[in-house]
């Protein structure tokens, strides 16, 4: 993810947009330090698009139908029975694999692609700039994107609507783990987002080891929860208590995971010290045309309010 804080640092290849949603686009190694090369400008304010799409007369063969079909008969058999149990990585950390279904990420991609491409999309962060409608100088998120004026786009209700019911799965997970201990809502607290950041890895992108802080006091004094989605590319997803990658806990979030930490891990440091290229599905990459990489969206509730 990119962070409205940039960690030591982002790596090669990012790109980033804020909702309500903010979007980013890559960012390579050799710009980093500068916060230049962003494609058509610094600032990123040239369209990026997640998708692969024709040009120029070239055109992708797509793989026949009955074969496309027939992976996704497999998939689906092979998620309903085998599917990996939800996890608690640690108190008030919440793994729920494969949650998104192959239909649903297509339809979360293609939404952030239309979104991405549109005014107020994705752009490529420098160090200052830090994410896409927040502010360095005032070190708060704002209406407007300083540097083009641009208004993010709102998030559109399809993505509130995964989120509630991502965090109410974990809640049924955490009370049927339970052992009458806390309460789910007391460990994972009760989330209404709005605030969405979108950011693509491509296959080289990397991201240090850092703290999602930058919400209203309220929201962080209540721990509300970041909710994180996983689509196209695996990613090795690091966390830990300090900014030590040596002590820091590896693992993997795949296509269709997502990722909730608030309570007593809202402040985690995490970050992404990988991307394992060609293991997105199929079905995936080729309904959605996503590029190679990983195109991850975080959830958050900016301020609270009883």
């Amino acid at each position: 993810m990119a962070e409205q804080v940039q960690p030591p640092k982002s790596q090669d290849s990012l790109v980033q947009m804020v909702a309500s949603m903010q979007l980013s686009k890559p960012l390579d190694s050799s710009s980093a330090s500068t916060g230049s090369g962003a494609v058509g400008s610094d600032l990123g304010a040239a369209p990026f698009d997640i998708c692969m799409g024709n040009s120029k007369g070239i055109f992708k063969l797509n793989r026949p139908l009955h074969e496309i079909n027939k992976e996704k008969r497999l998939r689906e058999r092979e998620l309903s029975n085998s599917a990996a149990p939800p996890q608690r990585l640690r108190p008030g950390m919440v793994l729920l694999k494969n949650f998104l279904k192959l239909d649903d990420q297509v339809e979360i991609i293609k939404l952030c692609r239309e979104l991405g491409v549109g005014t107020g999309g994705f752009y490529q962060p420098g160090y200052r700039e830090g994410g896409k409608n927040w502010d360095p100088d005032s070190r708060s998120y704002g209406d407007i994107r300083p540097f083009d004026g641009a208004q993010p786009p709102q998030m559109p209700q399809e993505l509130t609507k995964f989120v509630e019911e991502a965090i109410k799965a974990s809640h049924d997970f955490l009370k049927q783990r339970g052992k009458g201990a806390t309460e789910p809502s007391v460990e994972l607290p009760q989330m209404s987002p709005d605030i969405c950041i979108v950011n693509f890895y491509t296959t080289g992108g990397k991201l240090g080891l850092h703290q999602d802080k930058d919400e209203d006091e309220s929201s962080l004094e209540k721990r509300l929860p970041v909710v994180s989605f996983s689509l196209g590319d695996t990613a090795e997803f690091l966390y830990g208590d300090d900014r030590d990658v040596d002590k820091a806990s590896k693992i993997k979030l795949e296509s269709g995971d997502v990722l909730i930490f608030g309570g007593q891990s809202r402040l985690i440091f995490h970050g992404v010290s990988g991307i394992m290229p060609k293991s997105a599905p199929l079905m995936v990459t080729d309904k959605a045309n996503l590029r190679p990489g990983r195109l991850n969206l975080t959830f958050r509730q900016h301020k609270y309010e009883p």
